[in-house]
């Protein structure tokens, strides 16, 4: 190869790694310059609030969630009142939101006043990086926000497991009662409530048809010990299947509960318990 040919040679390699270094200087100043992804939560808290101001629920309402999420269809979400015991406000309700989310709304927990509540879980869809905010209404009318940022992606898209053959039948329920432990309230017992569902969020797909399974998810539960109402609970797709709520109670001497749910196709359930031994 002579001479000229190769300093020809040269001369264009050197001019297309110079084009290639302006064109990545040009893509990582446009990429500084760009804005940050939009803040969904001003809009949405005014939306979903009906502009009610919204104050820091730092001190309020504690939310447990992983960082990142081992998956993003059953991603363990728990609740805790900060309030000290001398307070005398009541949480009246708590409005759980995924900012992210298709649903952003995932369930509003409605505790009745007798019943002494100060923790609930749950498990939850996560749709994409996502902050999650406990928004707490108290007896004195505020509402206070609480905030958690959670890494997971695909939990509304996610296979939700078979029901048809299923040896359980839907809207089966079962109730557990917890012994008090070490470190627990003072006067409380942990309960929780397992529901047998699908809670199709109709973003899944059916893997043999490739057709979008309908939604169907359960919207309405509430639970009694005895006469007295617990715990009133409006839920959405964001729900994992086979809901799991688990709260603490005041005892009130009854001899059991029951639950009884509803679900987006308008299908009823109704189980009863008796009460444990203390």
């Amino acid at each position: 190869m002579n001479t000229q040919l190769r300093l020809h040679r040269r001369t264009v390699l050197g001019r297309a790694l110079l084009a290639a270094t302006a064109v990545g200087a040009v893509s990582r100043r446009v990429a500084a310059q760009a804005p940050a992804t939009e803040d969904r939560w001003p809009s949405l808290a005014a939306q979903v609030f009906d502009g009610r101001k919204l104050q820091d629920g730092g001190a309020i309402m504690a939310i447990d969630a992983p960082y990142r999420a081992e998956d993003a269809a059953l991603v363990p979400v728990g609740l805790h009142s900060l309030l000290p015991a001398d307070d005398t406000r009541q949480i009246r309700r708590i409005t759980l939101v995924i900012d992210e989310n298709p649903s952003p709304v995932a369930a509003v927990f409605s505790p009745s006043p007798a019943s002494g509540m100060r923790s609930l879980s749950t498990r939850v869809r996560v749709d994409d990086y996502t902050n999650v905010h406990a928004v707490t209404e108290l007896s004195d009318g505020q509402l206070y926000a609480s905030a958690r940022y959670v890494k997971a992606a695909g939990g509304c898209s996610a296979p939700a497991a078979k029901l048809e053959g299923d040896p359980i039948p839907l809207g089966t329920m079962r109730f557990r009662q917890f012994p008090p432990a070490e470190g627990d309230a003072p006067g409380l017992r942990e309960a929780q409530l397992l529901v047998r569902h699908p809670n199709y969020t109709g973003m899944q797909m059916d893997q043999l048809t490739r057709l979008y399974v309908p939604a169907h998810f359960v919207n309405s539960i509430r639970i009694w010990q005895g006469d007295d109402l617990l715990l009133a609970i409006e839920g959405g797709i964001s729900i994992s299947e086979n809901p799991a709520f688990r709260f603490d109670y005041r005892p009130n001497g009854a001899g059991g509960f029951r639950a009884e749910i509803k679900d987006s196709e308008g299908r009823s359930f109704r189980q009863e318990w008796p009460a444990a031994r203390a």
